[in-house]
């Protein structure tokens, strides 16, 4: 007589998404500031159309600024990599040199500032000056914000923490870093294009 042994069959648990808490608190904050920026630039187009728009050349020194953003990029990128790789000393280099072009970042801005005044372009005044004030000191405090974070990294890394097993600092940073980055590019290539 044959007899089938019934083996049970188990059914494998179905996979669930998983998203790290933290990383999305960086993306919800991402997508509030988008928005932020999204008004701020549809309010200034609405009320260029309106007319009673001055019109003057962008401080030079913004240009400059956005190269050493961009630098400042390629820097923080290095830094993910190197953590990756537990290259602990080109980590440590990477971020210090990330965090120090964005402080000579926001002493530019700061000397764009300056520099509009001198073209007699203030706070108040006419609106189209207002907006570059808004623009530029909205995105420093953000940028203040990210150069805490890569502070925070930083100190992450002169403990040993961030490393290939444990890449989460360094890839919110990164993350948030290339963020500011990007937003700084488009804000700075839509005020040339709508000035």
């Amino acid at each position: 007589m044959n007899t089938l042994h019934q083996v049970p069959i188990q059914k494998q648990p179905e996979a669930t998404l998983a998203v790290d808490p933290k990383k999305f608190i960086l993306w919800l904050f991402i997508v509030s500031i988008v928005m932020l920026f999204a008004s701020q630039t549809s309010a200034y187009l609405v009320r260029r159309a309106e007319g009673n728009w001055l019109e003057f050349e962008m401080p030079v020194i913004f240009w400059y600024s956005t190269a050493v953003l961009l630098l400042s990029s390629i820097s923080m990128q290095w830094a993910y990599f190197s953590a990756k790789k537990d290259n602990f000393s080109q980590l440590k280099i990477a971020i210090s040199i990330t965090f120090a072009l964005g402080l000579a970042f926001l002493w530019m801005q700061f000397d764009g500032w300056r520099e509009m005044v001198n073209m007699k372009v203030y706070f108040v005044g006419n609106p189209s000056g207002s907006f570059l004030y808004v623009f530029t000191g909205l995105h420093a405090f953000h940028l203040i914000s990210g150069l805490i974070v890569l502070l925070l990294a930083l100190t992450a890394s002169f403990r040993l923490k961030v490393h290939a097993k444990n890449l989460r600092r360094i890839e919110i940073c990164a993350t948030y870093w290339h963020f500011l980055d990007i937003l700084w590019v488009y804000l700075f290539f839509f005020l040339l294009t709508f000035n």
